[in-house]
């Protein structure tokens, strides 16, 4: 058994395992063939990468970033490094406009372009190709351009406007490069030199007349300094003389200004003085009004004082008794409201109470009356007669109790007669007898029928009822009911 089992197991599991590794294997297979471009790089794909807009096949798919699936045995793929190339070109004897051989020693930094369509290009013409080789190709091109454009400028141009020439150096060598894929990253042009020496005899032409416009700059400047000091004496002489005769016309004017101003002195002194005895005199009489109006307005303001306390006084007790009687009075409201709602919530719970008990009481008078009703066959007439019976000795009880204790110690009474015979005594007996209902018409009006065996009503004579009868002189009448 165990042996079957196993055997079914082996059945069924072998298939599954066997799909498992082929769907393992093919992703594993897919996995390999995704390619990661990194960032500096580029990812070249050739074989069947499609076609161009006019048609013709693409000879590669350049990637810069970004992934890529390579077809197996449809694509392949490379990688071209963006790492940047140094290139130190040494250029001697290039002509000149002017017909003069100039060295130019210079260092170049170019890289593989990721522009789409220069990227194209080096993937085209330098794939497969080492670092070293691809510098060779760059610097070949570097020098001839370089010589081009020494050939249309003149040695003064390249040698003072630096901007210009690494600009015309730049552009012309960038267009070149980018044909095989590669781009200009930094010139750097380090010296300028000739065999004629025509730039160092430029040099020191520049440098002799430098010299010679500093030797003419200083002996004007001497020159300008001469004059200035002595411009400067003369108009420090004429600005001492008119400064000394204005100092003496002022020193003169100032006396007699001084002199006018010590008589106003003493005059605004004198009227100081008599203002100062003035003023004390009446700032004396002044403080003695004000310390008597002081002592008074102290007097009045300790009375205010006293008056204000006093009234302060009375207003805090008035406030704190008003204070207490509010609060007796919200707390005997609160009381009240208290109460109020207890008993509130007490005649509450005793209404709910009775109103649950007459609730029950009359569900089971409910449920009794219908267990009657099936009791009677579904009668409802039936049923409510058997009520009716089985509370008449009850109901006939509380009729005769009604009476029972009705008691006439004496009855007197003055008749005198009727038409018919009869007297009003026995018509006031008859009415008596019959205000007690039989029994046949106690069973009448709740709807029975008495049995025969009972009897029959018995009619009841006037006659047989004797009053006695006195005089109408001693007519009284005095009942006596409990």
């Amino acid at each position: 058994m165990k042996f079957i089992i196993f055997a079914t197991l082996a059945q069924i599991i072998g298939p599954v395992v066997t799909v498992l590794i082929v769907l393992f294997s093919l992703l594993a297979f897919v996995v390999v063939r995704i390619r990661k471009c990194p960032s500096d790089k580029i990812l070249v794909v050739y074989g069947k990468v499609g076609n161009n807009t006019d048609g013709t096949s693409k000879s590669s798919l350049c990637m810069h970033g970004g992934t890529k699936f390579i077809i197996p045995f449809i694509q392949a793929y490379q990688f071209l490094d963006l790492t940047p190339m140094s290139i130190q070109v040494d250029l001697t004897n290039a002509l000149s406009k002017q017909n003069i051989r100039i060295d130019v020693p210079s260092r170049f930094t170019v890289g593989i372009s990721t522009e789409t369509g220069v990227m194209q290009n080096a993937a085209e013409r330098l794939l497969g190709l080492k670092m070293n080789e691809i510098q060779e190709l760059a610097k070949d091109i570097i020098f001839g351009q370089l010589r081009l454009v020494i050939a249309t400028m003149d040695i003064e141009e390249i040698n003072t406007d630096r901007d210009k020439f690494l600009e015309a150096v730049s552009g012309n060598v960038e267009t070149e490069l980018k044909k095989i894929g590669l781009r200009l990253i930094n010139v750097n042009v380090t010296d300028i030199n000739d065999e004629s020496g025509y730039i160092a005899a430029l040099g020191k032409e520049a440098a002799a007349k430098a010299i010679n416009d500093a030797k003419k700059t200083v002996a004007e400047k001497n020159r300008d300094g001469s004059i200035g000091e002595a411009n400067a004496v003369r108009d420090q002489r004429i600005q001492v003389a008119e400064a000394n005769s204005k100092a003496i016309e002022g020193e003169n004017k100032s006396l007699g200004d001084i002199s006018k101003t010590n008589a106003l002195r003493r005059e605004i002194e004198a009227e100081s003085l008599r203002r100062a005895m003035v003023a004390e005199k009446v700032a004396a009489a002044k403080a003695l009004e004000d310390s008597y109006l002081a002592e008074q307005n102290a007097e009045l303001a300790r009375a205010a004082r006293e008056k204000a306390t006093q009234e302060a006084d009375i207003l805090v007790k008035v406030e704190i008794d008003k204070q207490r009687v509010v609060i007796n009075a919200e707390a005997i409201a609160e009381e009240t409201r208290r109460k109020a709602r207890g008993e509130a919530d007490a005649i509450f719970a005793r209404l709910d109470a009775q109103a649950r008990g007459s609730l029950e009481i009359l569900s089971k008078q409910a449920e009794g009356f219908k267990q009657i009703v099936n009791a009677a066959n579904d009668n409802p007439d039936a049923a409510v007669k058997m009520l009716i019976a089985d509370k008449l000795e009850k109901l006939v009880g509380i009729q005769v109790e009604a009476i029972k204790n009705l008691k006439f110690d004496k009855i007197t009474v003055w008749d005198s007669g009727s038409k018919d015979g009869t007297t009003s005594t026995a018509n006031f007996a008859s009415s008596l007898m019959k205000s007690i209902p039989p029994m046949k018409e106690l069973f009448d009006m709740a709807g029975l029928e008495l049995p025969k065996y009972l009897g029959t009503e018995k009619e009841i004579k006037i006659e047989d009822v004797k009053p006695e009868v006195t005089k109408p002189e001693v007519v009284k009448e005095t009942p006596k009911t409990k």
